[in-house]
């Protein structure tokens, strides 16, 4: 009898200190400008965690693939994540359609799935369920913290250039709606979307220059935003003319744009090295001691998402998905940026940016002028979300 208590109570412990397997997957070899500081950010906080005692009393432990940039292709390695590799939770993505996908499988599943990354709106509005919650502030609300700035400066003739996915298709609808409502006579003489990563930059700068704008608005990023840069600097397309442009501040881009770099342009981004807030000077230490490197914006992302499901498993006492789901709604938790709150209407976090605008300094691209715009500040009426969410 003593035999079979023992074994019973050896079979206990050995179950509870199992470690808790977050299953991640990201387009890795597609995006590894962002996706390596992303990874080394998670890394980091997994370390940090662990070091102080794990969660409930477990190690966390990433098991992590590469989605190769397609939904199929996410949908399989998610499917495996959670079936061979027993994962307790799904977190990542970075494309906006690979999200979608990811997401909508959570829901059939009933797995939780942490988005870190894709910004698109309808992973938390049309499309939300409730087993997806993203931590990044979306498309819309960053082109909502661009919208004072450019409402500012009159400009009547607009033209748009976008990547020709749901992530460059959303952030276009929500600046054309925000402008509009901010200066209702204002036009949009031209607007180019060429395919992500495809991008013929000499016709589409040519395309934009023949319709005259006063502005420019752009969401394009990585390979796509250098190109356009490049050719737009050579042809003269931003002399004169105020830019706009979602994640331009990012180190991630600024790194490839170096003396390239155009000056002016109002952007978001992540102003790494002029940060003194105590959060960030904290996280910026222990990440270059652990790295020997200056962090990006995919770094603070990937650090964030961890703490963020560690701290929604200390609150829900378990790994079991629905405890971990309701422990989500209304977490607040600090992170590098500040504090954050995970909203319970549409599982939103208030994750906000920085705002400012590109300047070159040491043959390197820089943010100046900037500011951070706190993401509780930039989201729709409660009213309007609601008539969005079909849960």
């Amino acid at each position: 009898m003593r035999s079979l208590l023992l074994l019973a109570l050896l079979t206990a412990s050995s179950a509870f200190a199992q470690p808790i397997r977050i299953g991640e997957l990201n387009s890795y070899k597609v995006f590894p400008a962002f996706l390596e500081p992303y990874k080394k950010g998670m890394e980091l906080a997994v370390e940090e965690i662990n070091a102080a005692g794990g969660v409930l009393g477990r190690r966390l432990e990433l098991v992590t693939r590469d989605d190769g940039g397609t939904p199929g292709d996410a949908v399989r390695v998610a499917e495996e994540l959670i079936t061979r590799e027993k994962a307790h939770l799904l977190m990542g993505t970075f494309a906006s359609h690979v999200g979608l996908a990811v997401a909508n499988l959570a829901n059939q599943r009933k797995v939780l799935f942490v988005a870190s990354e894709p910004l698109t709106d309808k992973i938390v509005w049309e499309n939300g369920n409730r087993y997806t919650f993203r931590l990044r502030p979306s498309t819309y609300m960053q082109t909502a913290m661009l919208i004072p700035e450019a409402a500012k400066l009159k400009k009547k003739r607009w033209a748009i250039v976008y990547p020709n996915y749901e992530y460059g298709q959303s952030a276009t609808a929500s600046f054309k709606r925000l402008l509009k409502q901010a200066q209702p006579e204002v036009e949009f003489v031209a607007e180019q979307a060429p395919p992500l990563g495809k991008i013929d930059a000499g016709a589409v700068v040519q395309a934009l220059a023949d319709a005259r704008p006063e502005a420019i608005f752009s969401s394009l990023f990585a390979a796509d935003l250098q190109r356009f840069v490049r050719e737009g600097n050579t042809r003269g397309l931003f002399k004169g003319r105020a830019v706009f442009n979602l994640l331009a501040g990012e180190p991630e881009y600024l790194d490839t744009l170096k003396d390239e770099t155009p000056e002016g342009w109002w952007v978001t981004g992540y102003p790494w090295s002029e940060i003194r807030t105590p959060a960030h000077q904290k996280f910026l230490a222990a990440y270059q001691a652990r790295w020997k490197d200056y962090p990006r914006q995919g770094s603070v992302v990937g650090y964030a998402a961890v703490h963020s499901v560690a701290n929604a498993i200390r609150r829900a006492g378990s790994t079991d998905t629905e405890k971990m789901v309701e422990a989500l709604k209304g977490l607040e938790m600090p992170t590098p940026f500040g504090p954050i709150v995970w909203r319970a209407l549409d599982h939103q976090s208030t994750m906000g940016a920085y705002v400012g605008q590109l300047a070159r300094k040491g043959g390197r691209g820089v943010m100046v002028n900037w500011r951070f715009a706190d993401g509780a500040n930039f989201l729709p009426p409660f009213e309007e979300i609601r008539a969005l969410r079909k849960d």
